[in-house]
């Protein structure tokens, strides 16, 4: 077990404010309730080329390389090269609170682009693009220095050396797949990292990468 027992402000605070992953039902977390067993949050810190589930025929890392509480999925989804903040549960009224379209719950991602956004595509972001599958809601965007918080990945980012690289906050209210590469792809800046800091009121603040921390429901 890997759970995160670091004191408060390990982690520096960030100056924003906020504007096939196998999940169950509503239902079932009603059933794990009317028997009686505690509901359970957990708040994970996911590393780069881990799957967000429990199981992989393919014996590639999962969660239960790190997390071993039973009885508790991922609400929502985080992508295998994705990084950052995943919520696990039992309780579903929580997950669908947490994953529902219609609780546009806010979601804050810091994302290291190739290139060099302008305003005007940063403004595209705010005002919302139009992918494949419809056009997206406005987003946050916003340019800023790379987070001193943020750990090294493994393996690092290939950046090229003639190719400058920025970093965004970008903050949704929706989650589609994989929404926000295909967001700065959409507008000419391609993403090479992505790490989610918050989902609602829930941030990775002291929780170091491949470390867990549980939260009274």
């Amino acid at each position: 077990m890997r759970e995160s027992t670091l004191p408060e402000n390990t982690m520096n605070k960030t100056s924003f404010r906020n504007p096939q992953v196998k999940r169950f039902s509503s239902k079932q977390g009603t059933k794990n309730s009317k028997t009686g067993g505690p509901k359970r949050l957990i708040l994970f810190n996911k590393p780069y080329d881990v799957l967000p589930q429990f199981t992989d025929d393919a014996g590639r890392q999962t969660l239960k390389d790190y997390i071993s509480v039973p009885g508790v999925y991922a609400a929502g989804r985080l992508d295998r090269d994705s990084e950052g903040l995943l919520l696990l549960t039992n309780d579903g009224k929580l997950q669908a609170t947490l994953t529902q379209p219609g609780k546009r719950t806010s979601k804050i991602y810091f994302v290291q682009v190739e290139g060099e956004p302008d305003e005007a595509a940063l403004e595209a972001l705010r005002n919302g693009v139009t992918l494949k599958d419809g056009p997206t809601l406005p987003a946050g965007a916003e340019i800023v220095t790379e987070p001193v918080w943020i750990w090294p990945r493994t393996p690092p980012i290939r950046e090229r050396k003639s190719i400058p690289v920025s970093w965004l906050k970008i903050t949704l209210c929706e989650g589609r797949n994989r929404q926000v590469r295909r967001m700065t792809a959409h507008i000419g800046f391609p993403t090479l990292r992505l790490i989610r800091y918050a989902i609602g009121p829930y941030t990775l603040e002291n929780i170091p990468c491949g470390e867990w921390r549980e939260l009274p429901v």
